[in-house]
């Protein structure tokens, strides 16, 4: 990401001249207190939010789409596992279906077996806890199902958003080794966005903090997305 601008209104935007580069197999973390704009940052990396200014690199291409907009082979090249699971899950499916879902969406349906064999055991959800919906399990256990979500189709690039921030230690320290572990065997670059420096530190090959990565502290112009943009 180059000198990257984005919000949600271009006359105060979120994010100002953001730069930060993941390069293929390295862990980097993002961090920054809550409301600084993190989290917005994160979804341009995503493709999901077009930013005002600046230029995203995938791959050493520049992006000139977002959303559904982008070509397939770029979506599915990055996996995202967001901060709060029942915001990110529909509520009507079954976890087995939650999984499998963008296996489905791309055509992919004969993989969906042996995928989700293989998945639920990484993420250590029984046939039980996949029969249920999310209000049916806890927020540890859906977030476990978000994560074998995001590396269903195999991402190159994995982003995750404060994705430990609402569990527990023993699922934190459990989610974090499935993605290193994915991350050790593939060679796919990591973006961790976080507040809490020990975990990022101890996480990541090298951590990045907001002000080096923008140049510009949380408290400056334009700091901190309208409330609920950020996390949305």
């Amino acid at each position: 990401m180059r000198a990257i601008t984005a919000g949600y209104d271009r006359r105060a935007p979120v994010v100002r001249d953001a730069t930060l580069t993941v390069a293929p197999g390295e862990s980097v973390g993002l961090l920054g207190p809550s409301g600084c704009g993190k989290s917005t940052l994160a979804r341009v990396a995503a493709l999901l939010h077009r930013p005002d200014a600046g230029t995203l690199l995938l791959d050493g291409a520049p992006v000139h789409r977002w959303r559904h907009r982008a070509p397939r082979e770029l979506r599915t090249a990055v996996g995202v596992v967001f901060q709060q699971p029942r915001l990110s899950a529909d509520p009507r499916l079954r976890l087995t279906d939650l999984i499998a879902e963008p296996l489905r969406a791309t055509g992919r349906r004969a993989a969906v077996p042996v995928r989700m064999a293989e998945l639920a055991e990484t993420v250590g959800l029984t046939p039980d806890l996949l029969a249920r919906r999310p209000h049916e399990v806890s927020d540890g256990q859906l977030q476990r199902a978000c994560v074998a979500r995001a590396l269903v189709l195999r991402p190159r690039w994995l982003i995750c958003d404060e994705m430990t921030a609402m569990l527990d230690a023993s699922t934190t320290a459990a989610l974090v080794g499935v993605v290193e572990d994915y991350r050790a065997s593939t060679g796919a670059g990591l973006l961790a966005v976080g507040h809490d420096r020990t975990l990022l530190d101890r996480w990541c090959d090298r951590t990045a903090d907001w002000e080096t990565v923008t140049g510009r502290s949380c408290g400056g112009p334009g700091a901190g997305a309208p409330a609920g943009k950020a996390a949305s």
